[in-house]
């Protein structure tokens, strides 16, 4: 089973990403940026930033075109599972085992 992961695509193609607040979150933290440094990269306000982190709006056409480029340079790569409810299979191979029949 592969991991499901997103991809961006240029501006140049005809679909625009759908950037939802985990992908703008997790861009943000990939790039190791404050709310304050990632807005003054996008030339919108710290709040602005804070509102599309938290869902309270979202970036406009183009700043979802500037998100894009931005990503794409850094070799930004969003896992899409991250987001999901459901326990990504490799998590769940990382942890150890624990015998709970010895603790009886």
């Amino acid at each position: 089973m592969s991991e499901r992961q997103e991809t961006f695509s240029s501006p140049n193609d005809q679909e625009l990403v759908k950037w939802s607040p985990h992908q703008i979150k997790a861009l943000r933290d990939y790039l190791g940026l404050t709310q304050r440094q990632m807005a003054d990269e996008l030339a919108v306000r710290q709040q602005t930033v804070s509102e599309w982190e938290t869902g309270l709006h979202s970036p406009h056409r183009s700043t979802k075109k500037a998100l894009t480029m931005v990503a794409e340079r850094a070799g930004f790569v969003y896992d899409v599972s991250a987001q999901s409810d459901t326990p990504n299979p490799q998590t769940e191979q990382e942890e150890p085992e624990t015998d709970t029949a010895a603790d009886a």
